[in-house]
Parts: structure tokens; sequence; C-alpha cells
């Protein structure tokens, strides 16, 4: 039975206290076009529940191309708690879950993360238990964990929610038919990770086709899970008795390629993004197209080529979809470069409500821009000039950060934690790319 009371505690607003509390800075000096190559680090999306479903498996799995990420480090220390034996060696993450014994995941990691929460549908499987706060991360929205809850309830789980703490817990989890109103990564992946092991057959209608959804059943399969329909609205899971461990590769991050991409377009430059995954980003070499630019695409070589000229126009209307439409991840980069843009472009939200936070800094920074309800009016045209501004959740403080380097003067970034969260080293690879930009803390600011 799945009961559900409301949270006591507000996660999202501590963990946005707990970030600007950190005294790291980013500061960049503007007006610099970005020019060079650079790679494209490993997934964040796709490593977390690939990790997740390690600790499905009794054995020693290897991670490669697993981004170095604060999030990836938290879901590790979660991980090890609950009895895996874990190392990390760069891009390499070595995961031995032979003597899983702790059900309890601890809160001062759970709080920090959001992903947390698809620890519940690996734990289920190996455990048949689990006990978990209420999960955090990004302060985007209302992000309900109801379809989650109802969907491990439908395979057997017997759930109750208590104040800040979820337990669940089953004798046996068994297959069922899903039906999720609207489509949910996260969900889809936590039915995922409980049904591979289960009981006969499972059946997820609606579920999300986003790539690291592939990702992930392709990781299962290849530790001996039966799914068919990968890559399609309509997943088949048969259960099997055991996944055994395997070596799998992490795909590239599509929305640190399309940070990178936009970024360029702002600082009106030209790169060249290695070890792209091409495949993923056909909406958005599609509106940059659109907006004016030259991008060229070397499948073979897995490479993108992007030349920006004069100034770019803007799209009469872009709206944010699921996969593959254009990602909700990089709605707050393409404000960014629309700030910039001739003429006039209209941002629809489609996929959270209040991930418009950005909105706020950039007008310091000088654009015009005005809030509609899930709708921003963007009048391009507008010459940014260096602020002090805050980041408030991950993909918003890389945006800020785009928007220092096309600004005039000095541009500094508070907050930067959010942008750790998904950014192996974003200071490194824009430098990398000739931006004037530096980390610091405020004490070497206030000197």
């Amino acid at each position: 039975m799945y009961k559900s009371k409301l949270p006591e505690i507000d996660t999202k607003e501590m963990a946005e206290i707990d970030c600007l509390q950190q005294d790291e800075l980013i500061r960049i000096e503007g007006r610099t076009p970005l020019h060079g190559s650079v790679r494209v680090q490993g997934s964040k999306n796709a490593a977390l529940p690939i990790l997740a479903a390690c600790l499905m498996i009794p054995g020693r799995c290897i991670i490669r191309n697993c981004p170095v990420i604060t999030d990836v480090g938290y879901m590790l220390r979660l991980l090890e708690c609950a009895g895996c034996m874990v190392e990390q060696v760069g891009n390499v993450v070595t995961i031995d879950a032979t003597n899983v014994r702790e059900y309890r995941l601890p809160g001062k990691y759970v709080r920090k993360m959001r992903s947390s929460v698809i620890l519940m549908g690996a734990m289920l499987s190996r455990m048949k238990e689990v006990g978990i706060e209420y999960p955090g991360g990004c302060v985007i929205g209302e992000r309900p964990i109801d379809l989650h809850l109802k969907g491990l309830s439908l395979l057997g789980a017997d759930i109750s929610v208590e104040g800040n703490y979820i337990y669940a817990g089953a004798k046996t989890l068994k297959g069922a038919r899903i039906v999720f109103p609207f489509s949910s990564v996260g969900a889809t992946q936590n039915i995922i990770l409980a049904s591979v092991l289960a009981e006969g057959e499972t059946y997820i209608e609606n579920a999300a086709r986003e790539p690291e959804i592939d990702a992930l059943c392709n990781f299962l399969k290849t530790a001996g899970a039966d799914i068919e329909g990968i890559g399609t609205s309509m997943l088949r899971i048969r259960g099997v008795e055991i996944l055994h461990p395997v070596s799998f590769e992490v795909i590239p991050d599509r929305i640190v390629a399309g940070t990178y991409l936009f970024a360029t377009m702002v600082s009106r430059g030209s790169i060249c993004l290695k070890e792209t995954p091409i495949e993923h980003l056909g909406s958005v070499i599609e509106v940059i197209k659109a907006m004016g630019n030259d991008i060229r695409v070397r499948e073979e070589q897995r490479e993108i080529q992007l030349y920006c000229g004069g100034r770019i126009q803007n799209l009469p209307l872009v709206r944010t979809d699921i996969y593959p439409g254009f990602p909700t991840d990089l709605q707050s980069l393409l404000l960014v470069a629309a700030v910039t843009a001739k003429g006039e472009l209209v941002l629809e939200e489609s996929i959270f409500n209040g991930r418009f936070k950005i909105v706020e800094e950039l007008r310091r920074m000088g654009a015009y821009i005005r809030e509609n309800g899930n709708q921003v009016v963007i009048s391009g045209g507008t010459e940014l000039s260096g602020r002090n501004v805050i980041a408030r959740e991950l993909r918003g403080g890389a945006a800020l950060v785009a928007a220092g380097i096309a600004a005039e003067g000095m541009t500094t970034v508070v907050g930067t934690c959010y942008i750790n969260r998904g950014y192996e080293d974003i200071v490194r690879d824009f430098k990398m790319l000739g931006a004037h930009i530096d980390r610091m803390t405020e004490n070497e600011r206030e000197k």
C-alpha cells in the first residue's frame, strides 16, 4: 500500500542555502570569442542510474568514462554506505557489490542529489527493502516522486511515507503493467531497476525515451537482463534470477555538448567538439542552425564543428519538450543566446515550472526579458554587462558563466557548487577555448 504525506522539511531550500554558503567563485573577464577544441565528458544522467544498478550485481563492475563530478561522488558514497567497495581512478570507477548489507541510506548524501531516489528500485531488487529520506537536488520547480512510488507499489512493494522518510519493502517483487500518465525519466529508471530481477514480466507504457534510459538498459542487458523495446516508449522486461559483473562505458553528455555549443554561439567564436553524441543532439543542432550559425557534423569522427560570425537571428518560438524535443536542460543556455541575438524569441518551458530563475540575474546584466507563466519573451540585441550573479541551479549556473564570457567587463558567479554537480571542470574547458576565466575564493576576491 502506498501512502503519501508532504515532506516536513524543505530539502530544496536547505540545498540552496548550503550551496550559497560555500565561498568558491568563478570570475570571468568577458568579450572573448571562444576558439579551439574540447572533449565532451561522460554523461551525468547516464552514469548515475548505471552506478545505482551496480548495487544489484554481486561482484565487481568497472564503469569507464564516468564523469568526475560531485553528483557521482555522492552516489559513490551512498553505495559505500550500503556496503559496496568503491574505487575511482580518474574516469574509471570500480564497484564491488558482493557484500551489500545496509538498506538505510544516509540523509546527508540523499539530500544533496535528487538522483538518489533511483536507488529505491535497485535496493528493493537487491535487499528487498530500502529506507531513504526525500531526495534533494536543484531547485527547478515541483518534481514529485509519486510516479516512482506508485510504480514500485504495483511491483509489490509496501511503501510508507512519514514526514521526510520513505520506507519500502517487499518479500517478492512481481512483474506488472505500469502505465505512466506522462513520460518521466527518473520513474522509468526506477521501475526498470526494480523489475529486471522481479518474477515474471513487466510492461512499462509511456516510458521515457531519453538516451540515458537506453544507456541504463544496455548496461543491464550486458549484465544479463532481458529487456525489449529499448529506444521506444514501450518496454518489456522479463525478470531474471541474477545479473553478472560487467565492464561498461558511459555515453558522452549531450547537455554538456549543448552547453559548449551555445556558449560558443554567445561569444561569436568557433569550436570543435570531440567525442560528441551527435545522434542525441538533433533538436539542438536544428535550433543552432536555424538561428544562422554554420554547424557541421562529422559523424565518423564523432565531431561537431560550429562557426559563428555576425549577429545571430532569434526564432519566433522554441518550446522545450521530452526527448527528442529541445531539452529543458539547455533552456537557460538558449535564453542567454537569445538575449544577444537579433529580434524577439518566445521560449516556452513545458517540463518544469520554476525554471526561469536565471531571468533575474540576466536582467541585472542588462537583458530585456518578460515572464508570462511558463513562457519568457526575450528582446534580443542586448549587450550584456558584467555583474555579480548567483547560480541557483546546475544548468542556470553554466548559462551564467556563458553570459559572463559574452558580457562587457567582469562577471563573478556565486553558487558554483551547483555547476560542479554536472560539469567536471567548466573553468578548465572554457580556458582551453580561450576564455579569461578563473576560480577563486571569497577571501581572494576581497584582497
